[in-house]
């Protein structure tokens, strides 16, 4: 074998063995390690933030869901109701609309939805805050603006047979302020509110 094969043996070589020890490294103790100090210090956001309810999963803090009425896709009155979603809550499909502000279809749907949740809630459309009518860019936030909670408290209440004052006091419970005080917006988490607003149903 003459020199040339000889070195191109050893590079051949040198790149197989460094490639075997990058995809250990960095495709099993890697995701291991990390894995682990997950588990260790923050396991429910490592298993996905699941929320349970009366001993059963009813969903993920983390994602948004519909809350219509069952075998329906209209929106159940008893409950408070998330911002629309392009992908109807799929997390397997997020993603915006992609239509521009000034696209006549977005505009159009903006303002149908704008007459029916005010219709929905009993209050004029003035009243009804942008995100209860458009759709976050993963398409599954499961926050809603505290204004756009307030709306729907009258609402919720009456078909709860609760007091105005109950379900208001819970929306304020619920509220959330900034990430790290600047960050973000405050909002009111969908899931955790409405589960609330059930166990003091059943009271």
């Amino acid at each position: 074998m003459n020199t040339s094969a000889r070195s191109t043996a050893r590079l051949l070589f040198s790149a197989l063995r460094a490639l075997l020890v990058l995809t250990v490294v960095t495709g099993v103790i890697y995701p291991l390690v990390i894995t682990g100090v997950a588990q260790s210090a923050f396991p429910d956001r490592a298993n996905g933030s699941k929320v349970e309810h009366e001993g059963r999963e009813a969903g993920s803090e983390l994602i948004g869901q519909s809350w219509n009425i069952k075998g329906t896709d209209k929106p159940d009155p008893r409950w408070f109701q998330p911002r629309p979603s392009n992908s109807a809550y799929d997390p397997l499909a997020t993603g915006p609309s992609n239509l521009g502000a000034s696209d006549a279809t977005l505009v159009k749907t903006v303002k149908e939805a704008r007459q029916q949740a005010a219709s929905f809630n009993g209050v004029p459309p003035s009243a009804v805050p942008k995100d209860a009518v458009t759709g976050s860019g993963s398409a599954i936030d499961p926050h809603i603006s505290p204004a756009y909670a307030e709306i729907q408290v009258d609402r919720v209440a009456k078909e709860n047979g609760l007091s105005e004052r109950q379900v208001a006091n819970l929306v304020k419970d619920h509220e959330k302020g900034r990430d790290l005080g600047f960050l973000g917006n405050e909002k009111v988490n969908v899931l955790e509110l409405n589960l609330s607003l059930a166990r003091l149903a059943d009271n």
